[in-house]
């Protein structure tokens, strides 16, 4: 990924594989907004303690250094589950109940999660011009999100799989993602291949790591996603909390991060 600092104090990051594709998104860090600590300082969540009018600075903050109208942010009350909602221009500035992801055909319609240590997932088809944006912590991943934002994109715009770009955000990395009993058998049940994604690197007999990146990699390219277009950013947010926000490194103490991402006019 590729680090900008803006003039407003606010510093995001953008996926390297879609530079030079039309379409935008950036991934905030705590840097740049106006709320103090646990939250500091760009934090977009009022139900960890902050202040709602800090937030929606924040939130101005963010559009502004990127370049979007705030106004037309289309957000969603997620739920860390597979619902997805298509939307358009007519849904501009609203938030999308009960879903953790988005689709649209609209360009320049913001499309904005957040995240502190769960998966930011982007899908992108440049064949027909159309992005999907996807929440997935443990309970998404295991349970399909990440399919069922392919399969959306395919039921509304007949999107071939083998056409999507698609990029996994900074989120808690395998390294630092020690689960439970309930995970694993979750993880057993649920995905094809426990055994690539369910890692014990202190020993069989203590806990297992889950590896969240390439979990949701191989559940895309099941979904007829090629391997080689999918970049994972590889930033593991439990052990780069200097930059981001992490749920688990910080003991919930914490504020989130966002993703924003819209489509551009093709040239």
């Amino acid at each position: 990924m590729k680090r900008h600092q803006h003039a407003n104090g606010v510093v995001t990051y953008t996926f390297e594989s879609l530079a030079a594709l039309p379409v935008r998104a950036h991934v905030s860090t705590r840097h740049g907004g106006v709320s103090p600590a646990p939250w500091d300082s760009l934090n977009f969540s009022v139900r960890r303690g902050d202040t709602p009018e800090r937030v929606q600075a924040n939130r101005l903050r963010f559009a502004e250094a990127v370049g979007v109208a705030p106004e037309h942010l289309v957000s969603c009350r997620q739920v860390h589950g597979t619902g997805v909602a298509k939307v358009d221009w007519a849904d501009a500035g609203q938030v999308q109940e009960g879903v953790d992801a988005a689709i649209t055909d609209a360009v320049g319609l913001p499309l904005g999660l957040v995240f502190a240590d769960c998966v930011p997932l982007l899908l992108y088809d440049p064949a027909r011009h159309v992005l999907g944006v996807c929440h997935a912590g443990w309970r998404g991943t295991v349970n399909g999100a990440a399919a069922a934002t392919v399969w959306a994109l395919q039921a509304a715009y007949g999107t071939e799989p083998g056409d999507l770009r698609a990029a996994i955000g900074p989120s808690i990395g395998p390294a630092s993602y020690e689960v439970g009993d309930e995970v694993v058998g979750m993880v057993h049940a649920r995905l094809s291949q426990p055994g690539a994604v369910l890692s014990y690197p202190h020993g069989p007999e203590r806990r297992a790591h889950l590896d969240l990146w390439r979990a949701n990699a191989l559940q895309l390219i099941e979904a007829g996603v090629p391997e080689a277009q999918i970049e994972i950013s590889a930033i593991d947010t439990a052990q780069h909390t200097g930059d981001f926000f992490s749920h688990r490194a910080e003991q919930g103490r914490c504020g989130l991060f966002g993703m924003m991402a819209w489509l551009a006019p093709k040239a």
